[in-house]
């Protein structure tokens, strides 16, 4: 189970900011909203994944303030992070549908 979501992590997150902005804790529980609970992130290794996809340019972290609300690091994706996650969703596509067919997993 933490091997699968060790192999996905980068994907759900570049999935999470692909549409807009949006700050680790909120990404965080979009997952695990998404997932019905089944994927959840702790607060340190996600920082950790945000500040490694932010060193290798897949996306691109800006603090945000707001009047009485302390500040928040948001993140974008960049073009770069953009053409990983295609790859990444490729290949996940390929792989999923592999072991579907082998485990005799049906969707639906």
């Amino acid at each position: 189970d933490r091997e699968l979501k060790k192999g996905t992590a980068e994907l759900l997150v570049l999935a999470c900011v692909e549409a807009r902005a949006r700050h680790g804790y909120e990404i965080a529980r979009r997952i695990a909203e998404e997932s019905n609970g089944a994927i959840r992130f702790n607060v340190a290794s996600l920082y950790g994944l945000l500040y490694r996809l932010e060193s290798r340019g897949w996306i691109r972290g800006r603090w945000i303030e707001a009047p009485h609300e302390r500040r928040r690091r948001t993140y974008s994706l960049t073009a770069a992070g953009r053409a990983v996650l295609a790859e990444q969703r490729e290949g996940w596509r390929v792989f999923a549908a592999a072991v579907s067919r082998i485990a005799g997993v049906t969707h639906g």
